[in-house]
């Protein structure tokens, strides 16, 4: 008898303010190997659409996969896997609404085409649940259920670019409290490990601890699975650590963005690859946010750089009407609902040429003033008077060049490839 490959998802358990779906995840993979069951390779971390809205908090699903060897170890995972998914869920969240799936076909294309329109798209619960059906998957809804999407993501999202991330959990008397990470190794460990590890510092801020009450004490970022033990051993904590586990991931790899040809094609709530050429001089508006419009033939968007991504406003602030950029972002509702592309990094393809008209310098070496208008110059020194001088061209020096320019490792979505993984 041919063994039985049986693949599992699991979406939506956590809450805006606690739990996390990779914990449950992990202390289920603890659970069922200490039950004897084989785990086929790494489980996966899948983050799904950012602007999908109603998303916890870095909306991402799991999934794993094991080998069984009879029909009734399936019974007996199942049993197992939705016990922890109960017991360890928030569902006194009205936001949280967990979904398992069960699979044991194989992954066809039509099921990655869902997991890359559920990461790039919006997609609802009745779409996931129509596929679920036709390809035969036993699921389990609580709640409403739209953990299911997720979870069919997790299971079938095509992994051609990929990332590790071992995540480090905290013991849960703990939940809640100040994590003691000791920031000096955090900084040891960068130096030896980047760029093979990244997104570990941020000028002082610590990168790879979370701000949140869940179980995560840190998570560390890299595309070598060797590498990510070396740095689990120099960085150092003062409390006990639980449990780690490694996901295999789609983070930092722009799954999430498409290119279009034309602005006025961009819908909200997507990320997209688009091109385009500065039609204003980025300006400030309240929050501290920096704003510019980017325009091509089909139409034009408004462009944000947001407080939060810090110094990166810097890089948009040297922006000039007629530069040409690509820019990679995602549309959320924005200023006045409007859509607005949230900036997540930029190239500079082109640099406009500013020109700064000045008034001409008269004989005497001052610069001369209007004389009213149609009425040409007046020096302000010696009284000359010319009638029909031409305003001098200054080519003005800029502070920008060609090339790509990122949000921080603090302001970074979880799906965005940071410039280092470009090299």
């Amino acid at each position: 008898m041919n063994n039985i490959l049986l693949y599992i998802g699991i979406d939506d358990t956590d809450s805006s303010s606690g739990m996390c779906t990779t914990y449950i995840t992990c202390v289920i993979i603890s659970k069922l190997k200490d039950c004897g069951f084989n785990i086929t390779g790494h489980p996966r971390l899948i983050r799904l659409n950012p602007f999908a809205r109603f998303k916890t908090r870095g909306n991402g699903a799991t999934s794993f996969k094991l080998e069984l060897k009879e029909v009734e170890d399936v019974e007996e995972v199942k049993k197992i896997v939705l016990e922890c998914v109960q017991k360890l869920s928030v569902l006194e969240d009205e936001r949280t609404n967990p979904g398992v799936v069960f699979y044991e076909g194989s992954i066809t294309s039509q099921l990655e085409e869902f997991a890359l329109k559920a990461i790039r798209n919006i997609v609802s619960i009745e779409d996931a649940e129509n596929l679920l059906n036709k390809v035969g998957a036993d699921f389990y809804k609580y709640k409403n259920g739209r953990g299911i999407i997720g979870a069919l993501a997790a299971i079938s999202c095509p992994l051609d670019d990929k990332t590790y991330e071992l995540l480090a959990y905290r013991i849960a008397e703990n939940y809640g409290k100040p994590r003691q990470i000791n920031h000096e190794s955090v900084r040891e460990m960068d130096k030896h490990t980047y760029p093979e590890t990244f997104d570990n510092l941020d000028e002082g801020y610590i990168a790879i601890e979370p701000h949140t009450p869940c179980p995560v004490l840190y998570g560390i970022r890299s595309e070598n699975y060797g590498i990510l033990m070396k740095a689990k051993d120099i960085v150092q904590v003062a409390e006990k650590v639980e449990r780690y586990c490694v996901y295999l991931t789609n983070q930092h790899t722009d799954m999430h963005l498409q290119k279009i040809n034309n602005i006025r094609d961009m819908e909200k709530f997507q990320c997209y690859i688009v091109e385009g050429v500065v039609k204003d001089k980025p300006h400030i508006i309240d929050g501290g946010h920096l704003i510019f419009t980017l325009k091509d033939e089909s139409g034009e968007i408004e462009c944000a750089a947001y407080e939060p991504t810090k110094k990166f406003r810097d890089h948009v602030r040297e922006l000039e009407a007629g530069d040409v950029l690509q820019v990679y972002g995602g549309v959320g509702e924005g200023i006045n609902k409007k859509g607005t592309l949230n900036i997540e990094k930029f190239e500079l393809l082109e640099l406009a040429i500013p020109i700064k008209l000045l008034n001409p310098i008269c004989a005497c070496g001052k610069r001369m003033k209007s004389a009213g208008t149609g009425k040409g110059y007046k020096c302000p020194k010696c009284s000359a008077k010319i009638r029909n001088g031409e305003k001098e061209r200054i080519e003005l020096v800029r502070n920008i060049k060609k090339g790509f320019y990122e949000t921080p490792s603090s302001a970074r979505r979880h799906l965005s490839k940071p410039i280092i993984r470009e090299k």
